[in-house]
């Protein structure tokens, strides 16, 4: 029997992972969320003798279960070759009193290249299994990271095309050049006017408009999503997280069975998630620590319980984490609510309408799980001097927040639990924050100079994600209102009049 996922919204909702994994979004605007959690089936003894693709297959066979051994194994291998910078994959580096997990080694030196190397097999995998002849348009907003992933993997794979909206002025200098000299004939690109909560409100209009669904499949393509809301997001970031695990087993760093915290900087939620996912397939976490930026509506939450919106939008250094809805928290609400979809679309309809809802306080004993903090600008910075200075170890910004939020939590309870940071992001794709927070006397130097001197003074070669946009021509221009999205998208698939008076960067 297929292992069978259903809606948050809707539990009549039922699909197969590769029809999950298709849609990305159920039909009803929730997410497809596995009925149950499977348990490890293998010893983490086993585990620690595996390669980081052994670990994959170990992982993912136990969700993906209508995909064969063949099918995925064969995903797993295209995934994580030599994209990726080291045969390691994940390497974990000991530095600030903690193991920091490096979740930045492959195409787009960020951690969502663990998924989007891997989600454009499965999509077409998928796609084959049934039988779907439609070209598949991937819709996706991004707050800097996903972005770069989903348009590297997904460029010129038959049968796709990828639309990415970011938020103008919303991200870094590097990340947005990453995204605009993307080539590939099915990569589309469009900042839009406005946050990333306004892109991803847009992109989730988009996938909510029965009207232009219908006039898409009239022209041969459907719709979905490589954002972390996509199940087929979700399930591989588990795999890096058992692996770290097995990793410090296989160092005698841990005994098999101690427990470890891990920490993650946290913007949709879908990162911290999946260590959640692997805690409950039995991995031995005992504390999962939620790290926000001065946009801090989780770690409000962890400490109230209401989830609030409506709030002042701050942009930060960390900008992947400038996010004020978070998308995949609904999955746990719908798995804390006691697995009641009527009783999570209740609050997810509370959240668009009113900008908040507050769970009952059963739900919120069932977040002894999680611990929620925050670090300020001027934190992050000095986390990322301190570690420097103390270590000789660069960090990012994103990385520096849930360094700087462990260092809280060891703090006010003492807590000397091995730890495992999840570093998402190589300080190269931040390098005029990084090296502000190093040295604020570089702030009139040019970017590209920076890079250089980070290089320098962290003793690490230029990765070549950061050498091949130094003069690469920029390719994409368009820019437009969130209100004008779903124009674009049909504009870019040749359906109806060509929108007028698009706005060029």
């Amino acid at each position: 029997m297929d292992f069978m996922y259903s809606s948050t919204r809707d539990s009549k909702a039922k699909a197969t992972a590769s029809m999950a994994i298709l849609k990305g979004l159920a039909d009803d605007g929730g997410l497809f969320i596995p009925e149950r959690i499977p348990a490890l089936d293998v010893s983490l003894a086993k585990l620690a003798q595996m390669t980081y693709q052994e670990t994959a297959y170990a992982v993912m066979k136990l969700f993906l279960t209508d995909f064969t051994e063949q099918e995925l194994k064969s995903c797993i291998q295209a995934a994580y070759d030599s994209k990726f910078d080291t045969a390691q994959i994940t390497p974990l580096v000991n530095a600030g009193c903690a193991y920091f997990l490096e979740l930045f080694h492959g195409p787009t030196i960020a951690f969502k290249d663990m998924a989007l190397s891997i989600l454009p097999h499965l999509m077409i995998t998928a796609a084959r299994k049934n039988k779907v002849s439609n070209d598949i348009v991937i819709l996706t907003a991004t707050s800097g990271d996903t972005g770069k992933a989903a348009l590297a993997g997904f460029a010129d794979v038959e049968g796709t095309k990828i639309v990415v909206f970011y938020p103008k002025n919303g991200v870094s200098p590097i990340q947005e050049k990453q995204m605009v000299t993307q080539k590939g004939a099915n990569t589309h690109v469009v900042a839009i006017h406005g946050n990333f909560d306004q892109a991803q409100a847009g992109v989730k209009q988009i996938f909510a408009d029965k009207e232009l669904e219908k006039t898409l499949q009239e022209h041969g393509f459907q719709l979905s999503s490589a954002n972390s809301i996509n199940i087929g997001r979700l399930v591989p970031q588990i795999v890096y997280y058992v692996y770290a695990y097995a990793r410090l087993l296989a160092s005698h760093t841990i005994a098999e069975g101690e427990p470890v915290n891990v920490a993650v900087p946290t913007g949709n939620f879908g990162n911290i998630l999946a260590a959640y996912y692997a805690k409950q397939m039995g991995l031995p976490i005992r504390k999962l620590i939620c790290a926000s930026n001065e946009n801090k509506v989780l770690y409000d939450f962890f400490q109230s319980g209401q989830y609030d919106r409506m709030r002042k939008f701050v942009l930060t250094s960390s900008p992947s984490m400038d996010i004020l809805v978070s998308s995949n928290l609904e999955r746990l609400i719908y798995r804390i609510a006691g697995n009641d979809a009527e009783k999570n679309a209740a609050y997810m309809k509370a959240l668009a309408e009113d900008g908040k809802y507050e769970i009952t306080h059963q739900m919120k004993q069932e977040l002894a799980d999680f611990y929620g903090n925050y670090t300020t600008e001027q934190e992050t910075a000095q986390v990322i001097r301190d570690v420097y200075e103390k270590d000789g170890y660069v960090i990012d910004t994103h990385t520096a927040v849930a360094k700087g939020v462990y260092d809280k939590y060891r703090s006010e309870t003492k807590d000397d639990t091995v730890t495992i940071i999840a570093s998402t992001a190589s300080p190269f794709k931040f390098t005029r924050s990084v090296m502000h927070a190093l040295d604020p006397e570089c702030a009139s130097t040019a970017d590209f100079e920076l890079v250089d001197e980070l290089s320098r003074i962290a003793g690490v070669k230029v990765p070549q994600a950061i050498e091949e946009i130094r003069s690469a021509k920029v390719l994409h221009h368009t820019e437009c209102t969130a209100e004008e999205m779903p124009d674009v998208v049909k504009r870019f698939l040749g359906i109806g009049d060509a929108m007028e008076n698009l706005s060029q960067i």
